[in-house]
């Protein structure tokens, strides 16, 4: 694994879920109480071996800096390989990508330095725990250009048409067809932007389509060259959350409140890696009330907190009372407020008695740094 280079695309798909990517990129969003979407495929690439790990940025990136730092809480603070930040404007040629290719393409010399053997990408729109070993192996084994991780899932009628591909895979094992954005519904084989390409070849493909004006690495590579190149499929078979829309993020949110889901995504074996933030412990008001929540450190709760997810810093005032909510860094619940289905973004105030509520089917959301 120490010959295989981890690529992260930190701005991919952030459109499906705009609200929440207007102050960040898509691998900043907090998840879960305490993370970021990031967490989720730099520590699977930590925790397979993989010791050399870029983060391709595109705008929005201050706070997923701040986040990373020089990448110790992944071990990937290290002379030699590590984490590296690969900001665009990082050479003459590269700049704001208009898709995977270009923005490869201003990447190709940190590629080419590596001295990788294969290179691993994936994106920050999937909360799962995987371990890359078993797909680098496959991949090799079947001397493979590009072996693609998919999930046999069902796709609701909500979601056809919407930002995803669907792949048609033959009895060998390779992927035969390609469908991207179908209006499809029901159980298919749904590709979950994590891939493996050999370096050589990605380095051919990358420049042969730039030169031709084509930026978009799934049509213009994947997709055109499904007849020509050797593209292998590799099932993923654990839990997964997909986040391509605000109903999706409040659904792998409570989600994670079941204690099965919490033990598939986060096994002592392969643990999630995030930031450190040294803060007080959760206090408790003498009148105060929690069901099944999650809470993150430096929260103080007063008031009731039901099936809800509260990140560093929350505090809910005495009288006030949250349900089904995701509560994020900083916010502040007046007291006799009642929320149920909200979603607050970081430093939201909410005054005394307000009442707000939503659907589990539509969530209010609530912008960075509002009073209501």
């Amino acid at each position: 694994m120490n010959r295989v280079l981890g690529i992260i695309f930190s701005n991919m798909h952030e459109q499906n879920i705009s609200e929440v990517t207007v102050h960040r990129c898509m691998g900043s969003i907090p998840v879960g109480g305490r993370y970021r979407l990031i967490d989720f495929p730099l520590s699977n690439m930590a925790n397979s071996g993989i010791e050399q790990v870029g983060v391709v940025t595109k705008q929005n990136y201050q706070s997923l800096m701040d986040h990373l730092g020089s990448g110790r809480p992944w071990d990937l603070s290290r002379k030699n390989g590590g984490l590296v930040i690969l900001p665009p404007f990082g050479n003459e040629e590269s700049g704001i990508y208009r898709g995977r290719v270009e923005a490869l393409v201003g990447i190709m010399g940190y590629i080419k330095h590596s001295g990788a053997q294969d290179v691993l990408m994936a994106d920050c729109d999937t909360l799962a725990n995987m371990d890359l070993k078993p797909m680098v192996a496959a991949h090799r084994e079947h001397g493979a250009n590009i072996t693609m991780m998919y999930k046999r899932m069902d796709i609701p009628a909500s979601l056809s048409g919407k930002d995803q591909s669907v792949l048609g895979i033959g009895e060998d094992g390779f992927v035969t067809d390609m469908l991207i954005n179908p209006e499809l519904t029901g159980e298919q084989n749904v590709y979950l932007n994590v891939m493996i390409a050999n370096r050589d070849f990605l380095e051919q493909v990358v420049a042969s389509s730039y030169s031709r004006s084509k930026f978009n690495f799934e049509k213009d590579v994947l997709q055109a060259g499904i007849e020509k190149n050797r593209i292998l499929s590799f099932e993923f078979e654990g839990y997964i959350s997909r986040f391509n829309s605000m109903r999706s993020y409040f659904s792998a949110n409570m989600q994670l409140l079941d204690l099965a889901t919490r033990r598939s995504l986060f096994p002592p074996s392969r643990p999630v890696y995030t930031k450190v933030r040294d803060e007080a412990p959760v206090r408790f008001g003498l009148e105060s009330k929690v069901f099944n929540s999650l809470m993150a450190d430096g929260c103080l709760i007063e008031g009731e907190v039901e099936n809800s997810v509260l990140f560093r810093g929350v505090t809910v005032s005495k009288g006030a009372k949250v349900k089904n909510s995701i509560l994020m860094q900083g916010t502040f619940v007046g007291a006799s407020s009642s929320l149920e289905c909200v979603i607050t973004d970081k430093d939201v105030t909410i005054r005394d008695e307000r009442m707000i509520m939503g659907f589990e089917t539509y969530p209010v959301y609530i912008a960075k740094g509002s009073t209501v």
